[in-house]
């Protein structure tokens, strides 16, 4: 039976999906997270995700409580037929197309498709993912309309009535930091600039004062501009967002 308490969180070990950890901890009553390898070339967020997830059962045990299972599906597939920056060592850039070479043509189509069939399994009603259209990369498959249109395939296809959750949909990387800041405080931010890794190099050596990073590529770039951002907005401006 499906408990409308439950989510199942794509969790990267990115920023963005350690946020929506967070968010789906503070509302639902039970929640897994599902990680996926296409071995990609910033495979150290799969390493993070280990990490945060130790970090959140020791500063949080009250979420700790919520907190299931953990699983990491190979996909390595994905790596294979596709032809991107984050699954081949060149240099980043956009295309002719318009499109980053970042971009994974039907990544996260994928993704959602393989984690709905385990919370199909589980039992699990809510599918929170970190995708976001107002920090858009360029990347056709994060959009809202993608991800509706998605939720009704899904649900035909399984029989099923899912709820995909895209809680960063409509907010920036800053305003993602202060969501960070209301649902946990200074200890959520802390671990995630220290246990998260954003950087699409998968450079885990370099910190900075937003987290661990190259510092060159598009990914760090946007999460040090939304940092910033967010340092420089009042305490109580953030408490509204």
């Amino acid at each position: 039976m499906t408990s409308n308490q439950t989510a199942l969180v794509l969790f990267s070990g990115g920023q963005d999906s350690a946020t929506c950890l967070a968010w789906a901890l503070d509302r639902f009553e039970r929640v897994e997270t599902i990680g996926f390898d296409y071995r990609q070339r910033h495979r150290a967020e799969l390493d993070a995700r280990v990490k945060f997830r130790e970090g959140l059962g020791e500063r949080f045990p009250k979420w700790a409580a919520k907190l299931g299972e953990d699983r990491v599906l190979d996909l390595s597939v994905l790596g294979q037929i596709s032809d991107s920056a984050l699954t081949r060592d060149v240099e980043i850039s956009a295309t002719v197309s318009g499109l980053p070479n970042t971009f994974v043509p039907g990544r996260n189509i994928v993704f959602l498709t393989f984690a709905a069939a385990v919370a199909y399994r589980r039992g699990l009603k809510h599918v929170v993912t970190g995708v976001c259209e107002t920090d858009f990369s360029g990347y056709p498959d994060c959009r809202d309309d993608t991800i509706k249109a998605l939720q009704v395939a899904l649900n035909l296809g399984m029989e099923s009535r899912f709820v995909l959750e895209t809680p960063l949909m409509w907010i920036d990387k800053a305003q993602t930091w202060s969501l960070a800041a209301r649902l946990g405080g200074t200890a959520l931010v802390d671990l995630i600039k220290d246990r998260t890794v954003t950087c699409y190099e998968g450079d885990i050596l370099t910190s900075h004062e937003w987290g661990r990073g190259c510092g060159v590529c598009p990914a760090c770039a946007l999460r040090a501009r939304g940092f910033q951002a967010f340092k420089e907005t009042p305490a109580s401006a953030r408490a509204t967002e």
